[in-house]
């Protein structure tokens, strides 16, 4: 069951719509562009083309002037379970969610949600959408934050009401604007949150996740720093951010990072992003340790092979492939995700921290 009177700030909200956001589908052990088949490159080219939103010149993304919060006048901002729901704005393949509030309750986290972002290429889909849907289905509070305060809103309308649990308020989606990869911007949003809920989101989940491919001998240290920087800094500035809310109030929490199966076993020409997802793991462990004493309970989710709408457009054979290295046989739906971020969410697995969640369908076991 989702937690009651908590909010929940998710942070890349329009995960696919636009730029395939979160790194949904990552075929394991692929070679570097130039090393492609015929129908490798036409799939790298669906995958790996529009998915990095982040042009490779850092200028061409510099702001005229500094990143801004800004409140969207989606929906009123009421006490309830209220998630928050954000797209890291710079990072495009980033998300975050915070909770507001208590500690999620025991129950029936694992009741599935309706999801309208099912229906098609054109709804919308990703992660960051379907842990919105999974929540607000279950009475969350969806609070969105976009760099693109209009797909902040679209991800807030879809949403409706807040679900059909009684307790909580009707309307209490809210939306925002803000880049919280910039220094300070995090910090910001965090005091937005609390300003607009009377509180310290009480659940965090973070998505992060850009891919700059290329052999670790030819690899440029700017690619690397990129990669770093998106996948990485932006998930620990947020983590930060949010602990110090919650710990600062002495509300308990909890943080779940999205990290990749890739972060665990490697993969060829992919040294910068595997890295960079292994730091997540090790950045939440660390956290647990540190924030168990605080009540906070850390955990990282692990995701694999996940279907999106862009997968749709991927051939069949590189499908095939795919699944063929599936023990279940099959990919996965973000909404396999995000029920498992629901459950780290809820009382459920009030004494879990520390753990890294695979799903991947037994995928590398």
């Amino acid at each position: 069951m989702a937690p009651r009177g908590a909010m929940l700030l998710a942070v890349g909200t329009r995960a696919v719509q636009k730029a395939e956001r979160e790194e949904s589908w990552q075929p394991a052990l692929r070679p570097p562009p130039h090393l492609f088949t015929e129908d490798q490159a036409a799939t790298h080219k669906l995958l790996q083309g529009p998915a990095p939103s982040l042009p490779h010149a850092p200028q061409e993304r510099r702001l005229a002037t500094p990143p801004r919060l800004e409140a969207a006048p989606a929906r009123g901002c009421r006490r309830g379970f209220d998630w928050l729901g954000s797209a890291l704005a710079a990072p495009p393949l980033r998300s975050e969610w915070l909770s507001v509030g208590p500690r999620p309750t025991a129950g029936r986290h694992g009741v599935s949600a309706p999801t309208a972002l099912r229906a098609g290429p054109g709804a919308g889909g990703g992660i960051g959408r379907a842990v919105s849907v999974r929540l607000a289905a279950e009475g969350a509070a969806v609070a969105a934050c976009d760099l693109d305060g209009a797909a902040a809103r679209e991800t807030v309308q879809l949403l409706g009401g807040p679900g059909s649990k009684e307790g909580a308020p009707r309307g209490a989606h809210a939306a925002f604007q803000a880049d919280v990869s910039a220094a300070g911007a995090a910090r910001r949003l965090l005091e937005q949150v609390q300003a607009c809920f009377s509180r310290p989101p009480s659940v965090v989940v973070s998505c992060a996740g850009i891919t700059r491919d290329e052999f670790l001998l030819h690899m440029s240290e700017d690619n690397w720093d990129r990669v770093i920087a998106v996948n990485l800094k932006g998930i620990f500035l947020v983590t930060q951010a949010a602990a110090q809310a919650l710990v600062s109030s002495g509300c308990p929490g909890s943080i779940i990072n999205i990290s990749s199966i890739i972060g665990k076993v490697g993969n060829m020409g992919q040294t910068n992003y595997a890295a960079s997802k292994a730091g997540v793991i090790g950045l939440t462990q660390s956290a647990a340790r540190e924030l168990g004493r605080h009540r906070i309970r850390c955990n990282s989710v692990l995701p694999g092979f996940i279907r999106t709408p862009m997968t749709q457009k991927v051939p069949q054979k590189v499908l095939d492939k795919v699944t063929g290295m599936i023990p279940m046989a099959h990919m996965g739906n973000p909404e396999d995700v995000a029920d498992v971020v629901a459950f780290l969410a809820s009382e459920d697995s009030g004494y879990i921290t520390g753990a890294s969640v695979e799903v991947t369908g037994g995928l590398f076991m």
